[in-house]
């Protein structure tokens, strides 16, 4: 972790303040964020937090108050740039993920777990105490240039959203593509922010040659719900803009109705398709809401503040999905719940996506234009 006084250049700082007394841990937060604790990881060490000697933290408890929540970006050096993945259940081999941690808030984020891997809380740790990774476009473009690489695909977003607030200062994501557009490498990117609009005179050529595909994820139209869901990630309607705006430029576009919840947006599932279909997506898919490890109990205290009336009834219908758990890790299963409830679901985004023709497969991308990168001018 980067000591409070030796911040990364572009360091990136947010804060807010409530009223209140101090409250014993786990912390409780108001809703600009997703988690609604900080509680410790199950798994890995426990955690304890306590006052630093900020003077902001002093400042703050003038007034009785907890100290601000502040979002923290910390340099990691990662040694390589690609993460290979061997999972049966899983449609690509290899990703990339230029940050650590999530800003975006998601309180069913699956990734959240993985902050306990560096002693830190999969709850309001994992999106506010981020990690960055600058070196990542140069290391690519060293993993890529090895002999005997074999080109497939690469995914952007697998763990943590490459277009999250920071990628707006760090360029990560960027830096990325520019790598992959000079040698030709094929890329897809799964996102539910806007921000990937900016990268258009990248992935507009990259499209036109058959080597991107982008994956816009879209939970809820409704404003209100998309607020306690995903607090920092742009709003509905602005994903569905940048669907829009992604298909005119030549992109081709998915949109991800996932994860679906019950009684919280299972009612929305038509509803959204319809706008990805207005936009010019090609195609979609949905998922339902998987809870692994920490995230289970994350996810039930969010229910208990902000759906008390039907937070029994989303876990039973979760649970019924689940063969009587909160989560089943098993491969394929996890992907694909079980159940009357499940099925009812499935049949519903069925027909929505044949009557709105979002029947397009998964992007088969070109690997057959791949250059290895080179500093060297070519000869003719």
């Amino acid at each position: 972790m980067a000591k409070r006084n030796d911040r990364p250049k572009h360091f990136v700082l947010y804060m807010f303040r409530y009223s209140g007394m101090m409250l014993p841990m786990p912390t409780r937060l108001p809703p600009a964020r997703g988690a609604t604790l900080n509680a410790a990881s199950q798994r890995f060490d426990a955690l304890a937090t306590e006052a630093d000697g900020d003077w902001r933290d002093a400042e703050s408890l003038v007034d009785g108050a907890p100290p601000p929540l502040r979002t923290t970006v910390t340099v990691e050096r990662p040694k390589t740039a690609i993460t290979r993945n061997t999972s049966p259940d899983i449609p690509f081999d290899r990703s990339i993920n230029a940050y650590r941690g999530c800003e975006h808030g998601c309180i069913y984020c699956f990734a959240r777990p993985t902050h306990g891997f560096h002693g830190l809380s999969p709850g309001l740790d994992f999106e506010s105490k981020l990690f960055a990774k600058p070196d990542v476009p140069a290391l690519l473009k060293r993993e890529l240039a090895k002999k005997g690489y074999q080109c497939r695909p690469i995914a952007l977003g697998t763990n943590t959203d490459p277009y999250q607030p920071i990628e707006r200062d760090w360029r990560i994501t960027r830096g990325i593509l520019e790598v992959l557009s000079a040698c030709d490498h094929p890329v897809t990117i799964t996102t539910k922010s806007d921000r990937v609009t900016r990268d258009l005179d990248l992935l507009a050529p990259m499209a036109a040659k058959g080597l991107a595909a982008v994956m816009l994820s879209v939970t809820s139209l409704t404003p209100d719900i998309a607020r306690t869901l995903e607090p920092r990630a742009p709003a509905p309607r602005r994903r569905i803009a940048a669907i829009k705006a992604l298909s005119a430029a030549g992109v081709p576009v998915w949109i991800s109705v996932s994860p679906v919840i019950p009684a919280i947006n299972d009612h929305e599932i038509e509803a959204i398709l319809a706008a990805g279909a207005d936009a010019g997506a090609v195609g979609a898919f949905s998922m339902p809401v998987r809870l692994p490890h920490e995230v289970a109990p994350l996810f039930r205290d969010w229910l208990a503040a902000h759906y008390p009336d039907r937070a029994a009834r989303v876990m039973a219908h979760i649970q019924e999905m689940r063969g009587g758990k909160d989560n089943d890790p098993r491969f394929f299963d996890r992907f694909r719940a079980q159940g009357p409830y499940a099925a009812l679901m499935r049949q519903r985004s069925d027909k929505a996506v044949a009557k709105l023709g979002l029947n397009a497969p998964r992007a088969d991308l070109d690997c057959s234009r791949f250059r290895p990168p080179s500093d060297q001018l070519a000869l003719f």
